[in-house]
């Protein structure tokens, strides 16, 4: 090829929602790998437009995203989140106002939330058992209705007789294609291993229903071993059997609890990533690392950016770019081996130097690829 004629690069279109705290940071140390590996690694290119829909700016306005906020993201080939959360807004409101509408209303319907233990990080578990090092899971996560369907109601609010409901949501279509997506990702692991969460001892009507559907899709998966578990019962394996889970299916609310316990025995909520998928591809997905926006320590240049990156790697594995995703998680396992970790891992490094020592690890290891 003449030397006067440039590559062209694929231009990957990104939504960026820093948010609040600690997703401000993690976020500008995020965009920042990405850029360096397009550029190391050639081909494609990351264009990001940032959107402020955080909680200083719903204090202003009284609203997180504008009534078009779901058609702009629309146009995105994927989105990039980092947290919500102000200890001056409730929740309820951040939630409900921002990340649970994007995830409704782009049919963002698994999420999947990955965990094992990366080089030079050391679990809670390694006390305790010497199989902690086979912590290698995935938890996949329904994402569009179970316990957080927004169902319910209150009556005689501020009152002493105040009577709240709280609806669970389970449909024939909504437990089918999430255990369909849980079995395809066990059959695509080498255990072929899935576990089932479930609460129907006690949840006598949803919860019987996820599990009957369950053992139905089962049947068109023989190659596939399963099992079940109850939801409590399902603390107790994760922390003296690790070895014994490889991908597991869960609710919207056993998926949020167990993944954050998913993460701490891993060695840091920190590092933990997920995706929230539309597997039809008609909307973008959105990526986000599971830690809050920690408000204590925003700003600071302490949080633990592994998280951010291992999101970013599963966005650039979606958007197409499968070999660069590995190149990313390898630089930052290449990083946390040598040391350079901070100090939820029980490192001494700051955002910024892990992030430096990242950006430098993919362009001495990928450097000068096409």
């Amino acid at each position: 090829m003449p030397s006067n004629i440039r590559t062209v690069s694929k231009v990957h279109r990104i939504a960026s929602i820093p948010g609040d705290g600690i997703g401000v940071d993690i976020t500008v140390a995020a965009e920042r790998v990405l850029h360096v590996l397009a550029k190391t690694v050639g081909g494609f290119e990351f264009d990001f437009t940032t959107f402020d829909w955080s909680s200083e700016k719903y204090r202003e306005r009284g609203w997180y995203m504008p009534p078009d906020g779901i058609d702009q993201l629309k146009k995105f080939d994927a989105i990039y989140f980092g947290a919500v959360g102000s200890p001056d807004v409730p929740d309820h409101i951040s939630l409900w106002s921002l990340i649970l509408p994007i995830r409704k209303s782009l049919n963002q319907y698994v999420n999947v939330r990955p965990t094992r233990i990366l080089p030079g990080t050391t679990s809670p578990l390694s006390a305790l058992s010497t199989t902690s090092s086979h912590l290698d899971w995935v938890m996949i996560r329904e994402n569009s209705e179970g316990e957080y369907s927004g169902q319910g109601g209150t009556s005689h609010s501020d009152t002493s007789y105040a009577v709240a409901t709280e609806v669970s949501i389970f449909t024939y279509v909504g437990v089918s294609r999430i255990m369909r997506y849980a079995f395809e990702t066990a059959r695509s692991r080498p255990r072929k291993k899935l576990t089932m969460v479930t609460k129907s001892n006690a949840q006598r009507h949803g919860m019987v229903l996820w599990d009957k559907i369950f053992y139905e899709i089962a049947a068109e998966y023989p190659d596939v071993e399963t099992d079940k578990m109850l939801v409590d019962a399902m603390t107790v394996r994760m922390v003296l059997h690790p070895e014994s889970l490889d991908t597991i299916v869960a609710t919207n609310l056993h998926a949020d609890i167990l993944s954050d316990l998913a993460a701490a025995l891993s060695g840091s909520i920190g590092i933990a990533p997920s995706s929230n998928l539309d597997p039809t591809r008609e909307n973008p997905s959105m990526f986000e690392p599971i830690h809050g926006s920690a408000p204590d320590i925003a700003g600071k240049g302490i949080a633990n950016p592994v998280g951010a990156f291992w999101s970013a790697a599963e966005m650039v594995r979606w958007v197409g770019e499968g070999s660069a995703a590995d190149m990313l998680m390898q630089a930052v396992e290449n990083v946390t081996a040598a040391g350079v970790k901070t100090k939820d891992l029980g490192g001494d490094k700051n955002t910024e130097e892990v992030t430096t020592a990242v950006c430098e690890e993919i362009e001495l290891r990928f450097g000068g690829r096409e």
